[in-house]
């Protein structure tokens, strides 16, 4: 059997007494003619593998490159290097993949984020990328064992939707008609009956419709999937293309919503600490190199690690949209005119609002909630003030907002009034109304954008880095 090795993760935590084995990897240098530092992925630390002066042939170790790819079978020794107990004594080395150095774009030595994402099919071959994946999986896998264990249904909603849930218009449209010379209409609109599904379909901006009607059938349903803004947004915190986790609770209110989302994120936060604490040990460190470079006032007060840790350890400060304006309103940052933005009741606060009640005021990540009605989508629930809604907000330091849910509108009456004001078509979400005709129950749920999670885990401050093929405007190379 041709893979019949040892992955180096897995032979880094032996002891050397003297064992054969079998490695494959990629070189990550070559020195003397005699070390090679060999990396497989699935650990940033790579194994020393001796090649014995005299032993090889010359023209094999000339192919012996950078990101070369090799099979290595070998004694297992005590290494008389620092930084590792053991290391391969090579027996025989065997070339699997040739790779040309001096055209190989990853040289040793340290390149930008910029220059990394116009090579994203090879910067997983970093230090960094190879840290930051390996902690985006164990990401994922703890959301669905956080889900399965509490008993939730996983919902597989539609990528290709009809309806918009946020109302915002910022679409992808997902068409078979011609663009230069599409059916049109007497009224010279495009005539959708003659596409494929015979109507207008876009890619969904998020399952949360779809999977109401799941949560009241099944109780508690989540949906982790892809999901798309056609917004024009060029930030270090949007992309047009991202992962979304959305659990939908019957017989549930904010309170509950709260509890879960906060509980949640924990438990996911936690679980990578325990699973990945050699990656998130180099990427803290990475962090803490990086924000050397910045001045006194903008580095974080907390490194990596201990940011993780001081989430575990404290509760999520809870106000409400009303208590956050007061706060700003009488904030230094405020008096000194600071906020590039407005700060009044009413508004929707930006990323520099939510930062600031985050990192400056609590210093600790902040639920707010009770927004004001017409800065919210339709399906919130409407608050006994008339002005404001049950929604919820979860703000992280670093990057703000994080999660955004709400306990549903539950009642038809109020929905249908709701949708009629925001021109939101009841006709055309006749089977959303459905679950407010026939056993209409309190229900809620939120969604937690999966990069920018990844991304406050890892410490990257750009969220094109923590996804492996970002969409943003003008990119879709790979």
């Amino acid at each position: 059997m041709f893979n019949k090795r040892i992955k180096i993760k897995q032979l880094l935590l032996q002891e050397p007494e003297s064992q054969e084995v079998t490695v494959m990897g990629w070189v990550r240098s070559f020195r003397n003619n005699q070390f090679i530092a060999l990396n497989d992925g699935s650990t940033n630390n790579n194994l020393q593998v001796v090649a014995e002066l005299g032993k090889f042939d010359e023209a094999l170790l000339k192919r012996v490159t950078i990101s070369a790819s090799l099979k290595i079978t070998g004694t297992v020794i005590p290494s008389l290097g620092k930084g590792q107990k053991l290391e391969l004594k090579a027996a025989t080395i065997e070339i699997l993949g040739d790779s040309d150095a001096e055209k190989y774009p990853l040289q040793p030595k340290k390149h930008s984020m910029e220059f990394l994402r116009e090579i994203a099919h090879l910067r997983f071959r970093t230090n960094t990328f190879g840290a930051v994946f390996r902690v985006r999986h164990s990401l994922a896998f703890a959301v669905h064992q956080f889900f399965n264990d509490k008993g939730f249904v996983y919902l597989h909603t539609p990528v290709i939707t009809a309806s918009d849930a946020e109302g915002a218009g910022e679409m992808f449209r997902v068409t078979t008609l011609p663009a230069h010379n599409p059916p049109l209409t007497e009224d010279g609109t495009i005539d959708y009956k003659e596409d494929f599904f015979g109507r207008a379909t876009n890619l969904t901006v998020s399952g949360q419709l779809e999977g109401e009607l799941g949560a009241t059938a099944l109780g508690e349903i989540y949906t982790f999937g892809p999901t798309f803004r056609a917004e024009n947004s060029n930030t270090p915190r949007h992309l047009a293309e991202f992962w979304m986790i959305e659990p939908e609770m019957a017989f549930c209110d904010l309170e509950d919503n709260m509890n879960l989302a906060e509980e949640f994120i924990k438990y996911i936060i936690r679980y990578a600490i325990e699973h990945n604490p050699e990656d998130l040990a180099f990427l803290a460190q990475r962090l803490a190199d990086e924000e050397k470079q910045l001045p006194q006032d903008k580095r974080s007060e907390l490194g990596l690690l201990e940011k993780l840790d001081f989430v575990l350890n404290n509760n999520f400060e809870r106000i409400t949209y009303t208590q956050a304006i007061d706060i700003l309103l009488q904030s230094p940052a405020y008096r000194k005119k600071k906020f590039q933005y407005e700060v009044k009741w009413g508004i929707d606060m930006q990323s520099e609002h939510e930062r600031y009640l985050v990192e400056k005021h609590f210093k600790k990540p902040v639920i707010v909630t009770d927004y004001p009605m017409n800065i919210k989508a339709f399906y919130m629930r409407r608050n006994d003030d008339g002005k404001t809604v049950a929604a919820m907000d979860i703000l992280a330091p670093g990057i703000g907002e994080i999660v955004g849910g709400s306990q549903r509108e539950e009642r038809l009456d109020l929905l249908l009034q709701r949708m009629e004001a925001m021109h939101v078509s009841a006709e055309e979400l006749w089977w959303y109304l459905d679950t407010r005709r026939f056993g209409t129950v309190p229900h809620a749920g939120f969604g937690l954008g999966f990069e920018r999670m990844v991304q406050f885990v890892t410490g990257m401050s750009n969220i094109r880095d923590a996804i492996a093929f970002p969409r943003t405007p003008g990119s879709a190379e790979f």
